[in-house]
Protein backbone atom coordinates (compact mmCIF):
# COMPACT_ATOMS: atom_id res chain seq x y z
CA UNK A 1 0.00 0.00 0.00
CA UNK A 2 1.25 3.44 -0.94
CA UNK A 3 1.35 6.16 1.73
CA UNK A 4 1.54 9.92 1.49
CA UNK A 5 4.49 11.57 3.12
CA UNK A 6 4.24 15.02 4.63
CA UNK A 7 6.22 16.82 1.84
CA UNK A 8 3.95 15.35 -0.83
CA UNK A 9 0.86 16.39 1.08
CA UNK A 10 2.27 19.91 1.44
CA UNK A 11 2.77 20.15 -2.33
CA UNK A 12 -0.79 19.04 -2.90
CA UNK A 13 -2.16 21.58 -0.44
CA UNK A 14 -0.10 24.39 -2.00
CA UNK A 15 -1.61 23.50 -5.37
CA UNK A 16 -5.10 23.58 -3.89
CA UNK A 17 -4.36 26.93 -2.25
CA UNK A 18 -3.10 28.37 -5.52
CA UNK A 19 -6.25 27.18 -7.30
CA UNK A 20 -8.53 28.68 -4.66
CA UNK A 21 -6.60 31.93 -4.93
CA UNK A 22 -7.19 32.09 -8.68
CA UNK A 23 -10.87 31.19 -8.40
CA UNK A 24 -11.44 33.73 -5.64
CA UNK A 25 -9.80 36.50 -7.64
CA UNK A 26 -11.87 35.62 -10.70
CA UNK A 27 -15.10 35.74 -8.73
CA UNK A 28 -14.13 39.01 -7.06
CA UNK A 29 -13.20 40.78 -10.28
CA UNK A 30 -16.37 39.44 -11.93
CA UNK A 31 -18.52 40.92 -9.17
CA UNK A 32 -16.69 44.26 -9.38
CA UNK A 33 -17.19 44.51 -13.14
CA UNK A 34 -20.84 43.43 -12.90
CA UNK A 35 -21.55 46.08 -10.29
CA UNK A 36 -19.75 48.73 -12.34
CA UNK A 37 -21.73 47.85 -15.47
CA UNK A 38 -24.94 48.00 -13.48
CA UNK A 39 -23.97 51.41 -12.11
CA UNK A 40 -23.06 52.73 -15.56
CA UNK A 41 -26.37 51.46 -16.95
CA UNK A 42 -28.23 53.36 -14.24
CA UNK A 43 -26.12 56.55 -14.35
CA UNK A 44 -24.40 56.89 -17.75
CA UNK A 45 -23.15 60.39 -16.94
CA UNK A 46 -21.04 58.98 -14.10
CA UNK A 47 -19.36 56.34 -16.28
CA UNK A 48 -15.87 57.87 -15.94
CA UNK A 49 -15.94 57.92 -12.15
CA UNK A 50 -17.44 54.45 -11.90
CA UNK A 51 -14.84 53.06 -14.30
CA UNK A 52 -12.01 54.58 -12.28
CA UNK A 53 -13.28 53.05 -9.04
CA UNK A 54 -13.79 49.72 -10.83
CA UNK A 55 -10.17 49.63 -12.00
CA UNK A 56 -8.87 50.48 -8.52
CA UNK A 57 -11.01 47.74 -6.95
CA UNK A 58 -9.98 45.18 -9.56
CA UNK A 59 -6.31 46.06 -9.05
CA UNK A 60 -6.63 45.57 -5.30
CA UNK A 61 -8.29 42.17 -5.73
CA UNK A 62 -5.62 41.07 -8.22
CA UNK A 63 -2.91 42.35 -5.87
CA UNK A 64 -4.22 40.16 -3.06
CA UNK A 65 -4.39 37.18 -5.44
CA UNK A 66 -0.82 37.78 -6.54
CA UNK A 67 0.30 37.97 -2.92
CA UNK A 68 -1.44 34.65 -2.21
CA UNK A 69 0.33 33.11 -5.20
CA UNK A 70 3.68 34.34 -3.90
CA UNK A 71 2.95 32.82 -0.48
CA UNK A 72 2.06 29.51 -2.15
CA UNK A 73 5.38 29.47 -4.02
CA UNK A 74 7.23 30.40 -0.83
CA UNK A 75 5.57 27.49 0.94
CA UNK A 76 6.93 25.15 -1.73
CA UNK A 77 10.49 26.26 -0.98
CA UNK A 78 10.43 25.02 2.62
Amino acid sequence: MQTFEIPHLANLLVGVGFGLCAVGAGIGVGQIVAAALNGIARQPEQAGRIQTVMFIGAALVEGVALLCAVFCFMALQK
